[in-house]
């Protein structure tokens, strides 16, 4: 969906959603957002798609070495979970008593 005062578009996943990865190398496994690129339409969850960074010696990191961290992957390959039962369910927009568009289960039709 598209908004109409500017281009970023709006994606399903937000910060701190539980999410289950649907499709690729880490098919079936369930993280938490960590940060959400909407220009990008990507997102960093916790656990899914490690690599590998290498660092120098630093002030902040005197040993340097390699460093295990979370990579961006792309939305679509994420469906999040239902805070109650915990199944993936896709994402709807509805508007609530006051007009003010919320985040709906397809699954059950409850606000997430």
């Amino acid at each position: 969906m598209r908004r109409k005062s500017n281009n970023i578009p709006k994606l399903h996943v937000k910060k701190n959603d539980t999410v289950k990865v649907i499709s690729g190398n880490d098919k079936g496994k369930t993280g938490r957002v960590l940060e959400v690129m909407p220009t990008e339409r990507k997102a960093i969850v916790e656990g899914i798609a490690m690599v590998t960074k290498h660092s120098k010696v630093t002030a902040a990191n005197p040993n340097g070495g390699r460093i295990k961290q979370a990579a961006a992957v792309f939305v679509s390959k994420l469906m999040v979970v239902e805070p109650k039962t915990g199944i993936p369910t896709r994402i709807g927009r509805d508007h609530d008593e006051k007009g003010k568009l919320v985040r709906i289960s397809k699954r059950t039709g409850e606000k997430i």
